[in-house]
């Protein structure tokens, strides 16, 4: 006869590979809000950014108070993974002085806050260019979340998989020592 018991103590949740929070990917958008010139030095300056393409999204419907068209470029978006989001993630929280508010956080584990200024991010200013705000999304996940997306031998991720909106505000505070404001 054999039994076996679980225990679930901070201990074994901190030693669990499975459980440890990192980052998936950190997008960078950067909105013009029209097509031509502007979104082309925006789409330079998330390239020198970056180090990659940006990709550009269109406007979803007309609003003729701003002058958008539908289908009309807007934005400059680009995907950063790895190492490299990390590193620019630091350098967005130094701009905020590592705080963000608690509304930054969504139910499903993410974050996201804008600057105002590019060139705060390190980035010489350029008089031809201008200066550009942007928006800072960080997804974050735990190891096995590609079991849900990937083509072959597809299934589901567990609620205790997912990353919390309380996990993800904790890993801000103790990975990036972050401070939270109200």
């Amino acid at each position: 006869e054999r039994i076996t018991t679980f225990s679930s103590t901070a201990a074994d949740k901190t030693s669990n590979p499975m459980k440890k929070i990192h980052i998936e990917k950190l997008v960078i958008n950067c909105c013009t809000g029209e097509s031509g010139d502007p979104l082309a030095k925006a789409t330079k300056v998330l390239r020198g950014l970056a180090e990659q393409e940006p990709f550009h999204s269109k406007a979803r419907f007309t609003v003729r108070s701003f002058g958008i068209k539908r289908n009309e470029k807007i934005s400059a978006i680009v995907t950063i993974r790895g190492e490299k989001a990390r590193e620019l993630l630091e350098r967005g929280l130094r701009v905020k002085e590592n705080e963000l508010r608690r509304k930054n956080f969504s139910d499903s584990g993410n974050f996201g806050f804008g600057i105002d200024e590019h060139i705060d991010l390190g980035l010489k200013y350029d008089p031809s260019t201008g200066i550009f705000g942007m928006d800072f999304y960080i997804v974050l996940a735990r190891p096995g979340k590609r079991v849900k997306s990937r083509k072959h031998r597809r299934g589901r991720v567990g609620l205790s998989q997912k990353v919390s909106k309380e996990e993800a505000q904790e890993w801000f505070q103790s990975e990036m020592g972050g401070t939270l404001l109200k």
